[in-house]
């Protein structure tokens, strides 16, 4: 007797059995990471370590080839805390000068560098730039007012667009969710966030929201074509923008790491955030989208 043989499940209706349990990824995601701010929170009393644009100090850039490591490592004992930049030619690879960052004076800097190098340090060897720390803390409070505003004006927006508080919130939470792991994979590699680290968040905002709306979208206002039908349109075009956007920025990262922490800091922020974008999109706000659809339905 010939065996007869099952049909193959479509992806969609494997999707329809597991996109509950899929919730399960994002939302180990999400606890690892509350429980890391807050347990960093509890040893550093703020979300994140803060480079001297936003704290306040000295940062002198040295030209020439040193040992950064020797020298970050004298620099910590003797002020205890500093951090040390390598600049390099993007052709060769070749050191060209070391930016050192603490959090004292230019003047304190400078005695501690000559003496530890045993020359005089001039306008034609180094430079040095003294940014007091209240001026950097009111420039801080301004990047955070600015992102709050620009977050609580995309909630508005989204919240006017879809007239929905069940997708609009989803959204909104997606777009707060990629910003919280983000900040916790920063602070677990130890990265100290400048002005520009604070910029990368406000554009973090606006490269998360464009997918999830593109999706919400789809899957609330068309009328054509099934659920999956257009979770599938979405995830197609979706996806193409966010792998587009990647590869572009990763480019841009390796071009411009070795010659500018702002914005190798910028495009790396970026690069986390969009890939959590993909799993807070594609996997959290879908499986909740698809649930609130599916219960629309079954009360008709």
């Amino acid at each position: 007797m010939e065996e007869i043989q099952k049909p193959k499940k479509s992806l969609g209706e494997w999707h329809d059995k597991n996109y509950k349990k899929l919730l399960i990824i994002p939302a180990v995601f999400l606890i690892f990471s509350l429980i890391y701010l807050g347990i960093f929170y509890s040893q550093h009393n703020d979300l994140f370590l803060k480079d001297i644009s936003l704290s306040g100090g000295t940062s002198a850039t040295i030209n020439g080839q040193l040992d950064v490591v020797a020298l970050e490592k004298a620099l910590t004992e003797e002020f205890g805390d500093a951090n040390t930049r390598i600049i390099s030619d993007l052709i060769t690879g070749e050191q060209l000068a070391t930016i050192v960052e603490v959090s004292v004076t230019a003047e304190e800097t400078k005695a501690f560098l000559e003496e530890y190098l045993g020359y005089k340090l001039t306008e034609e060897n180094s430079s040095f730039e003294y940014s007091e720390s209240s001026f950097t803390q009111d420039l801080y409070r301004q990047l955070m007012i600015s992102l709050a505003l620009a977050f609580l004006l995309m909630t508005i927006v989204v919240f006017i667009l879809f007239r929905d508080f069940v997708p609009s919130l989803t959204v909104v939470s997606c777009v707060l969710i990629d910003m919280i792991m983000t900040v916790a994979v920063i602070n677990l590699l130890g990265i100290k966030i400048s002005t520009g680290g604070i910029i990368a968040f406000l554009m973090l905002i606006g490269y998360s929201v464009d997918t999830d709306i593109l999706l919400t979208n789809r899957l609330i206002k068309r009328k054509d074509g099934t659920t999956n039908q257009k979770i599938l349109g979405a995830v197609k075009t979706g996806i193409t923008m966010t792998l587009t956007s990647l590869l572009a920025i990763l480019a841009s990262l390796l071009v411009v790491k070795s010659f500018s922490p702002i914005l190798t800091q910028i495009f790396l922020i970026i690069v986390i955030g969009l890939f959590f974008d993909l799993i807070n999109t594609w996997i959290t706000n879908v499986s909740i989208l698809k649930w609130h659809v599916y219960n629309k339905e079954n009360k008709k």
